[in-house]
């Protein structure tokens, strides 16, 4: 304990350090450079040309589902005090995730590779409708900024801890705040990595990354139980015997609780957390591309499923989560500063002091880091905070890649199809990419097309390190950045995932339903999750403004049947068009109803606070896919029409 000085935290990290941070990214740079190879046509840029072993594909894909977030925030929730301190957590993984990724890998993979394709969406819309493959693409673009903005603020955090003095520095002479430094640094070097080699370079530095993920994983776990007063027997023992987080203390793993307001039970895992991985590795295009990647659905299958094995980084660190809650409950050692024993202590953790204490209270999510600035070995120090901004930057490349693959293929590609065809130039279509007649106009296309890719990547990058500042608002509506990362993603998710079903099941529809369901799913999430006085006027504002497009679209249409000149017929056309209408049109506004009732009562009463206003609960998060996929997926077939065969 000797080396427990009044130092900066900041400070313990040295030269050497730095040099292996530097070292860590600068290797990781040139390797996902030469492996990328020459990026000459979309294809290569966001597909890798369909050629990565599925190895490097289930790497890629463990690698960015812990990303930064399970790294560092799922040790604090098993650090924490109270029933959900524990292992519970990990029922989502073993138990939902596995089952969701298995039917992935046989039922939607099989359907993706029946003709080339760059997402879901194009799926989606090759099946209901260009209008379709819009709408998922806003959609999907909506949950990606929202979950992954998370991931970027989390790690702006761990910026904060170790470049405190630098960061201040920077605030104090220049402006801005360390926040938003720390978010500059994390974008400018993720768009810059991403534009080196598009999802190749993201696949193989992901492959680097999980491998780092798990060294460092073991190093912390090592390095907890070396510095305990009993090591690995004290650690079971006081985890054991942390009775207010379960039966069996922190090692607590079932909890057959029914409450929806829970997000760690049994039947959570089973039915939520299933029916949310369904959407999340088979229609979140920030999973789904990697798949995409493969040679054939045998190898994406084998990728999707074999990468269920990062479960193991995942409960390694959630046993440094409680190694760290062992470590901080011990007294202060006989030989350590009198400074550091004078400083004020947290009253369940004697062992959490001075500079550490004062920035774990600002953010609690910063446990681990901290952890890892006062004990982890010299140069090791160095190599986990380096795996920490790489797993950020490795999400924010993965999301940019994601986010410009799909407005690409939704937007600019049928617009840049329609111009070319206007100039009388000779256009196939092949997949969702342009392919020209002549090889010198078609090689110019392809330049073209990756040169706007790389320029929406830039956008992209822009708009989520905007996204995760403003991240630390929400944060406080949140048990941990965990959930605040895992809970964003559910807002949109379950339209996309009713968005596939709608498709690929033979129900003989089109897109229409979609087109009003997919919206109205996503904003009855959040009519359900947000009862602010504020939300109500969002809730109306949306309701009309739905209402309004819907009749217009029916007044449009009422128009071109009264088009016709002979009377009797205009009058048929009126007459049958209010017949089928009208149904559908209640339909619709029963939807509005439900909306605007779960914003309005859709919640519990919890205990009241100081001010004794009652605090309000509302369903946990892992719900969010199932009721959104739900309500799209019913309101989408309901307000559809039937297609001819």
């Amino acid at each position: 304990m000797s080396d427990l000085i009044a130092a900066s935290l900041s400070s313990r990290f040295g030269w050497i350090d730095w040099l292996v941070v530097v070292g860590y990214l600068a290797f990781t740079t040139v390797l996902g450079a030469k492996l990328a190879g020459r990026q000459t046509s979309l294809r290569d840029f966001f597909l890798g040309g369909r050629k990565l072993p599925w190895y490097a594909v289930a790497g890629s894909i463990i690698a960015t589902e812990i990303s930064a977030l399970t790294f560092v925030s799922v040790p604090f929730v098993v650090f924490n005090m109270g029933v959900e301190g524990n292992l519970k957590y990990l029922q989502l993984g073993v138990i939902g995730s596995l089952l969701a990724r298995i039917i992935v890998g046989y039922v939607l993979v099989p359907a993706y590779y029946q003709r080339e394709i760059y997402s879901p969406y194009d799926y989606m819309g090759n099946r209901l409708g260009g209008h379709v493959r819009a709408m998922t693409t806003v959609l999907f673009s909506l949950g990606g900024i929202l979950g992954q903005s998370a991931r970027v603020y989390l790690t702006a955090e761990v910026v904060n801890v170790v470049l405190r003095d630098q960061l201040a520095w920077l605030s104090g002479n220049i402006g801005l705040n360390e926040l938003a430094w720390a978010l500059i640094m994390i974008g400018v070097v993720s768009v810059g990595w991403t534009l080196i080699g598009g999802i190749t370079t993201v696949i193989w530095t992901d492959v680097i990354l999980f491998l780092v993920f798990l060294l460092g994983a073991i190093v912390a776990l090592g390095t907890v139980a070396y510095h305990l007063n009993g090591g690995w027997a004290e650690m079971f023992r006081v985890g054991w015997e942390a009775k207010a987080c379960g039966p069996w203390g922190k090692f607590t793993f079932f909890d057959f609780s029914v409450s929806p307001l829970r997000q760690y039970t049994m039947w959570t895992a089973a039915i939520a957390s299933t029916w949310g991985g369904l959407g999340a590795y088979g229609t979140d295009q920030l999973l789904a591309q990697r798949m995409f990647c493969c040679r054939n659905p045998r190898d994406a299958r084998w990728a999707i499923i074999s990468s269920a094995a990062g479960q193991i980084v995942t409960l390694s660190v959630m046993l440094v989560g409680i190694g760290l809650y062992v470590y901080y409950r011990q007294t202060p050692a006989p030989d350590a500063p009198a400074e550091f024993i004078a400083a004020s202590a947290h009253p369940d953790f004697p062992n959490l002091r001075g500079e550490a204490l004062e920035m774990y209270t600002k953010t609690p999510d910063r446990i681990f880091p901290i952890f890892i600035l006062e004990r982890i070995p010299t140069g090791l120090k160095g190599l986990i905070i380096a795996a920490i901004f790489a797993a950020a930057i490795s999400s924010l490349m993965g999301i940019l890649t994601a986010l410009s693959q799909v407005v690409m293929s939704a937007f600019y590609n049928p617009l840049r199809e329609r111009y070319l065809r206007s100039r009388g130039i000779t256009v196939t279509v092949s997949g969702n990419i342009e392919e020209l007649a002549e090889k010198t106009e078609a090689s110019d296309e392809d330049r073209r097309s990756v040169l706007v890719g790389r320029l929406l990547v830039l956008f992209w990058g822009v708009v989520l390190c905007l996204m995760a500042y403003l991240a630390a608002d929400v944060r406080e509506h949140y048990k941990s950045i965990l959930d605040l990362g895992l809970a964003m993603v559910g807002y949109t998710g379950g339209a996309l995932l009713a968005g596939f079903a709608l498709s690929f099941l033979p129900l003989g529809i089109d897109g229409r339903g979609f087109m009003f369901s997919g919206p109205l799913s996503a904003v009855c999430v959040f009519a359900m999750v947000w009862h602010h006085p504020w939300t109500h006027g969002v809730c109306w504002a949306f309701a009309v403004i739905l209402l309004l497009v819907w009749t217009w679209q029916r007044m449009t249409e009422a128009q071109t049947a009264a088009a016709v000149t002979d009377w009797s017929e205009q009058r048929r056309r009126l007459i049958a068009l209010v017949i089928r209408d009208l149904p559908q049109t209640l339909i619709l506004m029963a939807g509005l109803a439900l909306l605007l009732w779960l914003n309005y009562f859709g919640y519990w009463k919890g205990a009241p606070d100081a001010d004794g206003v009652p605090k309000v609960l509302t369903v946990a998060w892992p719900w969010y896919a199932p009721v959104g996929s739900s309500i799209a997926f019913v309101w989408g077939y309901l307000l559809a029409r039937r297609r001819a065969a």
